[in-house]
């Protein structure tokens, strides 16, 4: 292994030793080799443990946590021990594309900010059909919270971000570490806190060079629904977003998280959360409606249908 590489690549995981490794070979089939995996183990797991170590290869390091954390606590610990320049985040359950290191490293040297942070597109993969994600890029002079919450049409994905298709300067992940505790929306609130930062630029590459498996029949956190959490985040964190912002993400993200409740009280609180402090549009409203009013199996059909390709 080279005693400085270029980029460390940092995965946490718990309990799922099938899913890590396939993570881990594919980062090392990057066509970037000069690199270092650093998976994180949040507790104990000797299966993932014994799992790792049949991986005959010197780039990889495995860190185990004596006590479980949460995944930002591990994407943290992980940071502060990488070695490179540059860190990059897979979660264990996903996948890259092959140049997908190579695409980044080359938009990051292309960038005249001093501390660029380089997103990609992703293949949304469901067990219906697979789709791009974001279905388009930041505009110029955009809000950066405007573009990640605010729809175009009925579905999400037209901005997004994902934690898997996240490179950033190693010195900025010290500076602005993930929120630990947060269970939803991690990779939000740390680029909407990051592009605050002096010096960060956020850039997209093109072309989708992560596979986020969207697999519905296992326990995953982004199939959980802490909406309480996230109103109490969202508050808190009013000063990220525009008006606008504010509202869409009330009566999108947020309301797709409390609708399951089926609860009237719910439904009005978000509606005066998002018109108190948010300014929403026709379609917010369109969007919170059809939230409420169609069981979430049916909404999501509904978008594989429209906006993927059968699988």
């Amino acid at each position: 292994m080279p005693s400085t590489p270029e980029v460390s690549v940092v995965i946490p995981t718990r309990f799922r030793p099938e899913l890590v490794t396939r993570a881990v070979r594919g980062v090392l089939a990057q066509t970037v080799t000069d690199l270092e995996v650093i998976v994180v183990i949040d507790g104990p797991a000797e299966d993932t443990h014994a799992a790792l170590k049949l991986i005959d290869d010197k780039r990889l390091r495995i860190v185990g946590l004596p006590e479980r954390g949460g995944a930002p606590n591990a994407r943290n610990l992980g940071a502060q021990a990488a070695r490179a320049p540059w860190v990059a985040f897979l979660d264990d359950d996903d996948e890259w594309l092959p140049a997908k290191l190579e695409v980044q490293l080359r938009l990051a040297g292309e960038c005249a900010a001093p501390l660029p942070v380089v997103a990609t597109r992703l293949i949304n993969r469901t067990p219906r059909a697979d789709s791009v994600m974001p279905r388009r890029l930041p505009e110029p002079g955009e809000p950066l919270s405007e573009y990640l919450t605010l729809r175009r049409g009925l579905f999400y994905g037209d901005g997004f971000i994902q934690t898997s298709t996240i490179m950033a300067p190693a010195r900025l992940m010290s500076e602005v570490p993930f929120t630990v505790g947060l269970r939803r929306q991690q990779e939000l609130d740390w680029t909407l806190r990051a592009v605050r930062h002096p010096g960060v630029e956020l850039r997209y590459a093109s072309e989708p060079l992560v596979v986020w498996h969207q697999d519905e029949n296992r326990e995953r956190i982004s199939l959980a629904n802490p909406w309480e959490q996230q109103l109490e985040w969202l508050r808190d964190s009013r000063e990220l977003f525009t008006p606008r912002a504010y509202a869409a993400f009330t009566m999108s993200v947020l309301s797709s998280m409390a609708a399951p409740t089926r609860s009237r009280e719910v439904f009005r609180e978000l509606l005066a959360e998002a018109r108190g402090h948010g300014r929403p549009g026709p379609l917010d409203y369109v969007t919170f409606l059809q939230i409420w009013a169609l069981p979430p199996n049916l909404r999501h059909t509904l978008r594989d249908r429209v906006l993927g390709r059968r699988r």
